[in-house]
């Protein structure tokens, strides 16, 4: 069981208070019903010794947190000396009794009864000599009461404290979601620029290559090969600032646009302005969901990235076929490498995770991927993806 946090200031002086309060009342009754000139006396037990024991059981309250068992059998013993000492003695009682501890509730119980027949040695009231059951019977009521009150406020003490700290643990879960998603959200955008930046480095490398090891280009050639390198640094830094103010910032950052089915064009030319041997051939019917398409373009995105790397000079080809209610068919073809020095070509450095990526973003789409090399030593990439039926709602 966890220990009982300590009470503050104010919490304290209001149920000691309230214990001496309650005490003022049983003072005041024993005093009126003892004899005549005992309560009155300067120098009388009553007068000077009952309040002084209750000051001192009041003050031990004051630790009864910390030392639960002992200061209440202290206090409930001593309480049998003091008749202002009862409500102090009915707090430490109670105390110990939020603990539900059956052992020490009953050893404090039982102090309490052994002290509530000493009491009436201490002040022998008219009557308060008459029939033990009686005698007994009145202290076991309080004693009862008390103790019943006692474990419920433990009992709720325990269900506040259970609660508080299902709402904690489930505030943290909810922060380490939003926290794991925000990281997987950060994640899926850095992996999308990515593919984006090794086409650009990769194009920007082959074009760097050529102009190395091309010395007799004529002058609009060099031009257009610089053009293309000028160009395509340019866009790799800004997609490069967009993943970084992505991964610095929060969630409301606005994401870069995707890009789907209809800019493959767009990509193919991009490519042959670059100096790739590209075509392009498509069947397609339809406008496919914006994932599927996101999807095909990152496939031959990535067949163009690695022809260049490991292909350079190599005629490459792109088949898009597909229906919607079928699947769209993506395949990348290319030839084997083709240079004219390829003891000087260097293919820029790859990353390895191309594939990997790539792979499990069409297993995500339901899809699947297949890349080997072909019998006349060039390399295919393919991909089928699921096409789904598009609904359309109807009024009725």
């Amino acid at each position: 069981m966890k220990a009982t946090p300590q009470l503050g200031g104010w919490q304290q002086i209001r149920r000691l208070g309230a214990a001496g309060a309650l005490g003022v009342p049983a003072w005041l009754v024993t005093g009126v019903l003892l004899p005549p000139g005992e309560a009155t006396g300067s120098l009388s037990w009553f007068v000077v010794g009952d309040p002084l024991v209750a000051l001192g059981c009041l003050t031990a309250l004051v630790w009864r947190r910390r030392y639960p068992l002992a200061v209440a059998l202290t206090v409930v013993i001593a309480s049998a000396a003091s008749s202002l000492a009862a409500g102090a003695g009915l707090l430490a009682l109670a105390s110990v009794s939020t603990r539900r501890r059956p052992m020490e509730i009953g050893a404090v119980t039982l102090a309490y009864l052994t002290a509530s027949q000493i009491s009436i040695v201490v002040y022998p009231v008219p009557g308060s000599t008459g029939e033990t059951g009686l005698r007994l019977a009145v202290p076991t009521l309080i004693a009862g009461i008390v103790v019943a009150a006692g474990v419920a406020v433990g009992t709720r003490r325990v269900e506040v404290r259970t609660l508080r700290e299902r709402a904690r643990s489930t505030e943290r879960e909810q922060k380490a979601r939003a926290a794991q998603a925000r990281a997987q959200e950060r994640n899926r955008i850095a992996r999308e620029m990515h593919d984006v930046l090794a086409h650009r480095i990769s194009l920007i490398a082959m074009q760097a290559g050529a102009l190395n090891h091309r010395t007799n280009l004529p002058a609009h050639e060099n031009r257009t090969l610089i053009h293309g390198i000028a160009d395509g640094s340019h866009q790799a830094l800004e997609e490069l600032r967009d993943v970084l103010g992505v991964l610095r910032s929060g969630p409301p950052h606005s994401e870069p646009a995707q890009p789907s089915l209809h800019r493959i064009p767009d990509l193919v030319a991009d490519a042959r302005t670059s100096g790739l041997h590209a075509t392009l051939t498509t069947t397609v019917t339809g406008t496919p969901p914006d994932t599927l398409g996101r999807t095909a373009y990152r496939i031959v995105q990535e067949g163009l990235t690695n022809a260049t790397k490991h292909a350079p000079g190599a005629h490459i080809h792109i088949t898009l076929e597909g229906t919607p209610g079928d699947q769209l068919h993506v395949t990348v073809t290319n030839t084997p490498a083709h240079t004219d020095n390829p003891a000087k070509t260097h293919p820029p450095p790859s990353s390895g995770y191309g594939l990997l990526g790539l792979a499990e973003r069409v297993e995500l789409a339901g899809g699947t991927l297949d890349h080997h090399p072909t019998p006349d030593n060039g390399y295919t990439l393919t991909a089928q993806l699921p096409w789904p039926t598009p609904t359309h709602e109807t009024d009725t």
